[in-house]
């Protein structure tokens, strides 16, 4: 018998106790001080989390801080550490996401604060609601982009109420679990650092004697057009469209995500294998030109707004090229646009790249492939490991928040 099942044996043999959150804890939305007025924000030293950063899970800090004078011309309010917080709205997946704080903070009005009264942990609230994710979601009010919550749901939200000692051993549980996963984070975030710095260095050729051509003196740019994501079918012939070049794809593929029907494609580019598909467009200067190497053996369709690059290198050699510290600087030099990024027109084929022999070119690349499966291969390395850590984490925290209810004499 396992401890929790010992305490469950001894608190509460015929079940447990659910109550609502409004029975057990206080709940108070924020507010944001006027952001036009300097003196509500410049130099500010309380707290204020805004709603997209709820999805830090424990909050240490905010990005951004009030003044006195804007906490007394606002309504928000400043809750202790260990306040539950859980988005009423907000774009995408933010609205029913839960944040634990872990400094005295305030929140803008898209915010719920559940301070926890004597009965329930703050921890273990923070924990079951992390799972009722779905749920919060389908009773809260509204489409997927304007619905919201209110805080009369969150007060009438069910919850369990198991005996104080079961909710301290639940807490320890999955803290440790917590604790590994942000382990293992932490150490993939370290090896990818480490691979970038070798990239960069095995990539730089600094003081060897080695040819540097442009991409447009060993290759040639294929434009693609015409692809849109309402062309995508269940199957077909293989597709890329440029959004999923950093959304989706990895250094190289073998296979696409999408397709399209024969009777399209014959009016598509297409890319071969050995090409680079590169993004031409997107959000930022990171993203634009982010390449996916596409090594498969069938010919693939290309959208507008993406090229596929076509040379006699190894392929996978000049993909890790537009990975490296010193395009994305050369990005830098030429990106245009704010909401859009992309670059001015005719500068990619500018760039200068080395080009050792294709021999050593090879065994750069079985270095770089070794890395890069450690950091981003979620079927092998840190990567796999961390994913099955969550998954198994997610499974004991459902096991251990799931209880039978307390039974109701007849």
């Amino acid at each position: 018998m396992s401890k929790i099942e010992e305490l469950i044996a001894q608190y509460c043999p015929d079940g447990v106790k659910f109550g609502t959150i409004g029975t057990v804890a206080s709940c108070y939305a924020g507010a944001t001080p006027k952001t036009g007025v300097l003196e509500f924000w410049e130099g500010g030293t309380i707290p204020w989390m805004s709603s997209g950063e709820v999805n830090k899970g424990f909050v240490y800090d905010t990005e951004k801080k009030i003044t006195q004078l804007g906490y007394e011309k606002s309504s928000t309010k400043i809750v202790p550490s260990n306040t539950v917080v859980i988005a009423l709205a907000g774009q995408g997946k933010t609205r029913g996401m839960v944040a634990l704080t872990k400094i005295s903070l305030c929140t803008n009005q898209s915010l719920c604060s559940i301070i926890s009264k004597e009965t329930i942990k703050s921890e273990f609230l923070y924990y079951f609601l992390k799972t009722q994710y779905k749920k919060l979601r389908d009773i809260s009010s509204g489409d997927g982009t304007r619905g919201g919550l209110n805080l009369q749901m969150i007060r009438e939200f069910l919850i369990p109420i198991p005996p104080l000692p079961i909710q301290k051993e639940i807490v320890n549980i999955l803290d440790k679990f917590t604790a590994l996963e942000a382990e293992l984070e932490a150490e993939l975030e370290a090896r990818k650092r480490q691979y970038e710095y070798y990239r960069n260095e095995l990539l730089s050729f600094e003081g060897k004697e080695v040819a540097w051509k442009t991409l447009g003196e060993i290759g040639e740019f294929i434009r693609g057009s015409g692809l849109q994501k309402t062309d995508f079918r269940e199957s077909g012939v293989g597709c890329i469209h440029y959004g999923q070049i950093y959304t989706y794809y990895g250094t190289s593929a073998t296979e696409t995500k999408s397709f399209v029907s024969e009777e399209l494609a014959m009016k598509l580019r297409k890319a071969k294998k050995g090409d680079l598909v590169i993004a031409g467009v997107s959000e930022n200067i990171e993203d634009v030109c982010k390449a996916v190497v596409w090594l498969g053996d069938e010919e693939i369709c290309i959208s507008g707004d993406s090229w596929a690059f076509r040379h006699n290198q190894n392929p996978k050699f000049i993909g890790y090229l537009l990975q490296t510290d010193r395009f994305l600087e050369f990005k830098k030099k030429y990106a245009q646009g704010a909401k859009v990024t992309r670059l001015r027109s005719g500068s990619l084929p500018t760039f200068i790249v080395p080009i050792p022999p294709l021999e050593d070119q090879e065994c750069i690349v079985a270095i770089l492939d070794k890395f890069d499966a450690l950091v981003n291969d979620i079927s092998v390395g840190l990567p796999a490991e961390i994913t099955a850590r969550r998954q198994q984490y997610e499974y004991y925290r459902g096991k251990l928040l799931t209880f039978e209810p307390l039974a109701v004499a007849q």
